[in-house]
């Protein structure tokens, strides 16, 4: 069987220097021979079908040597089947020669039927899953280059990430890359990602494929190029300067500072804004949000996370932004419009009970205010109402804290209260409670 193989794929080189020149093979196109041209398609494609890619070996090679324009098919099938046998071969040398032979189906697939860009990159694919760990690892990125340039775009989607890997295993196991090389051909394959997600947009699909293959290959490129924050500003700052409506370089500052943890870096701001103007994300609009919240420059803050709870896709995610804008409420010292936007969260998204402890907090916080000094079991009220939206938020460092502050028995009977009775707390909190003691 290995000396059978080895003549099949002898055979395929010297007929892939040899072939006749391009031509389509949409159409049938029978040799003078028709009748057995026939027969060989029969029993290959029914090997082919029936899982017998051995048996389909010897029919497919006849129509290959003698027929090599007659339908796209016989280059389509006979990938199938050298794919499959590569998978199922234990021998390496075996192997390797099926993978060597699926290869050559590969270009006289281009050299007598066409489609070159579209057959490349199944090439590239195919190359990478077989050789990417081989000795031929070393040709992997080469054939990829290839496909990726005659594609642009329009390559498939399986190889954006392959890509990056390859350019990772070139770079560190085979050491024929610069940083600078790395870096162009990052910017290449990031570059088709971000216009392949943005034309996935516009079809109004699904995104979170693409999305996950941008961060993967971001990642690896961390593993290759040391991106801390003065690398970023030395090599990267000075070009978005000049040009700070380049979105594809703000979208690279930003990933890179942000994994980089240089977020208090006022350049990170600056290009999470030039993205946001021209592509309004959810996450990218809370992000700034909350930096400028950290930061308080409550305005900036607050025009961000209204634009994020405009477009947050769904209740969690409003929750989330009605949380943040009752915290500037609560900043600006407007208790009752913070505790409305609490109310709201709590209300879009029963299980986020964040909402609940922010209420606590409000409460807790309003001793100061609300006090009037007449009697302590009054002025402690605040903290039985505190405590009462601690427990609803399973905040049981809160909840104890509440309860150290709660009015002691004597308070309480000085006041003519009994233990579980129902109070009204005042001030600005109007909500009913029931008395307690700390002791």
């Amino acid at each position: 069987m290995k000396r059978n193989v080895l003549k099949v794929s002898l055979m395929f080189f010297l007929l892939a220097g040899s072939v006749s020149s391009f031509a389509q093979c949409k159409e049938w196109k029978w040799p003078e021979d028709k009748a057995t041209a026939e027969e060989k398609n029969v029993l290959y494609t029914d090997a082919v079908k029936n899982g017998h890619y051995k048996q389909a070996v010897a029919p497919h090679q006849w129509l290959i040597t003698n027929a090599p324009n007659l339908n796209t098919s016989i280059y389509i099938n006979g990938a199938e089947m050298f794919d499959k046998l590569a998978d199922q071969e234990k021998d390496l040398v075996k192997k390797q020669v099926y993978v060597d032979s699926l290869m050559i189906m590969y270009d006289m697939r281009i050299q007598n039927c066409g489609e070159e860009s579209s057959v490349m990159a199944r090439k590239a694919l195919s190359f990478y899953k077989f050789n990417i760990n081989s000795a031929k690892g070393a040709e992997v990125l080469p054939i990829m280059d290839k496909a990726f340039q005659l594609n642009g775009n329009n390559i498939m989607d399986g190889l954006l990430l392959p890509y990056m890997q390859a350019v990772r295993i070139s770079a560190l196991k085979y050491k024929n890359l610069s940083e600078d090389q790395i870096l162009e051909k990052y910017d290449m394959v990031s570059a088709i990602v971000d216009a392949k997600i943005k034309k996935t947009q516009s079809e109004q699909k699904p995104i979170d494929k693409l999305k996950k293959t941008k961060d993967d290959i971001d990642a690896i490129l961390l593993t290759l190029v040391k991106f801390d924050c003065d690398r970023v500003k030395s090599t990267l700052a000075p070009k978005f300067k000049q040009n700070p409506t380049d979105i594809a370089l703000a979208k690279k500052i930003f990933g890179f500072m942000l994994q980089g943890k240089c977020t208090e870096d006022p350049l990170w701001l600056e290009a999470g804004e030039a993205i946001h103007a021209v592509e309004k994300d959810y996450g990218l609009a809370k992000n700034l949000g909350v930096r400028y919240l950290t930061g308080d420059n409550i305005e900036k803050a607050d025009f961000y996370l209204k634009e994020a709870l405009e477009i947050a896709p769904g209740n969690p995610e409003k929750a989330e932004v009605l949380i943040l804008q009752g915290s500037i409420a609560s900043r600006k010292g407007a208790k009752g419009e913070a505790r409305e936007l609490f109310r709201q969260a709590a209300s879009t998204d029963p299980n986020n009970k964040e909402a609940y402890e922010k209420i606590g907090d409000l409460y807790f916080n309003s001793f100061n205010d609300c006090k009037k000094m007449e009697n302590q079991a009054d002025d402690r009220a605040v903290y039985l109402i505190a405590y009462d939206y601690y427990a609803k938020a399973g905040a049981s460092q809160k909840m104890g804290a509440s309860k150290s502050n709660f009015p002691s028995k004597e308070d309480i009977f000085l006041v003519n209260y009994s233990q579980g009775q129902s109070i009204r707390v005042g001030c600005w909190i109007g909500e009913s409670t029931t008395v307690r003691t700390r002791d």
